[in-house]
């Protein structure tokens, strides 16, 4: 039996005061000012410190990062969370995802997220494939410069070319294959203006592949919905910002500790809520439920032409 125990996190938007030049102003850097203007005070530090010592005390085998941890893609934001996440947790424990506010405008990676290599390391290209136990970790990278008042993401045909031969060949070896990215993989999670322009794409990978679990960040609500699959439907979780004061606009910050309950034929994941509560000051389980995963698809040797 198999008893792993992951952080799902995200869209931590880690505070930071931008000094932008003339050019960046001229950028789509400006419009993530003038929000940061009316939302720095709802993405809090004291959440931020509070997540940290919940993750530690809560002891989980691996953290799992989707997406948004700056806010305006400067070089000085990819060192400052290259310095939160060093401080987090040992490298070959997490493992992220960039989302939109990663890749606002181009950065050269030598000063973006190059500097996250060690926590997406990468080998091949994105995704990235990370083996934890008997799970693997499949990372895509959604996020790429769009125009203003747009944050939409797209994989593109090589990720997804690349992303079905991983799926096929550590579902052959009988692995539990969790798939991270920012941007909701299912149709209608989120309105047009933030969706993935390859949604549909990306449904057709999963449909014919499978996989066991998808978990992205983005929507302000935490959500669970489903894709088809060779077998049964794929269940999609999603966290919201885990740094967020409850607001009219945000569900508030929240972290879903993940149990993987794997005994070779039942796969199963226990989900527990971790949700800041403004009375008590601190992070509080909000309730525990369980996730059925899809069946393992099994050969018979009347199915295989070659037997």
């Amino acid at each position: 039996m198999s008893d792993l125990t992951f952080a799902h996190i995200s869209d931590l938007h880690l505070p930071f005061e931008p000094q932008l030049s003339l050019r960046q102003h001229l950028s789509k850097r400006q419009l993530s000012v003038w929000s940061w203007q009316r939302r720095g005070a709802v993405q809090s530090g004291h959440i931020l410190a509070a997540l940290k010592q919940d993750l530690h005390a809560h002891a989980v085998d691996h953290l799992l990062l989707t997406g948004d941890i700056t806010n305006f893609s400067l070089p000085g934001e990819f060192r400052q969370a290259a310095d939160w996440l060093a401080d987090l947790a040992p490298a070959e424990r997490i493992s992220l995802v960039p989302g939109n506010h990663d890749a606002l405008v181009a950065v050269d990676p030598t000063e973006g997220i190059g500097l996250w290599d060690a926590w997406t390391r990468l080998t091949d290209g994105w995704p990235f494939v990370h083996r934890v136990g008997n799970v693997t970790l499949i990372g895509l990278n959604s996020a790429l410069p769009t125009a203003p008042l747009l944050a939409r993401g797209r994989l593109g045909t090589q990720q997804l070319v690349r992303l079905e031969h991983v799926l096929s060949t550590e579902g052959a070896a009988g692995r539990l294959r969790i798939v991270m990215l920012h941007h909701p993989a299912a149709r209608g999670a989120i309105g047009w203006r933030k969706a993935l322009a390859d949604g549909d794409a990306l449904r057709k990978v999963l449909a014919s592949a499978g996989a066991e679990l998808v978990l992205h960040g983005h929507a302000r609500d935490a959500r669970l919905d489903t894709i088809a699959a060779p077998l049964e439907p794929i269940p999609c979780l999603c966290v919201p910002s885990s740094s967020a004061l409850p607001n009219p606009k945000d569900q508030g910050a929240r972290w879903h500790r993940l149990r993987v309950l794997d005994n070779g034929t039942d796969r199963r994941i226990e989900v527990t809520v971790r949700r800041w509560s403004i009375d008590a000051g601190a992070f509080v389980t909000d309730g525990t439920y369980e996730l059925c995963l899809p069946r393992r698809a099994v050969l018979h040797a009347s199915d295989n032409p070659a037997a």
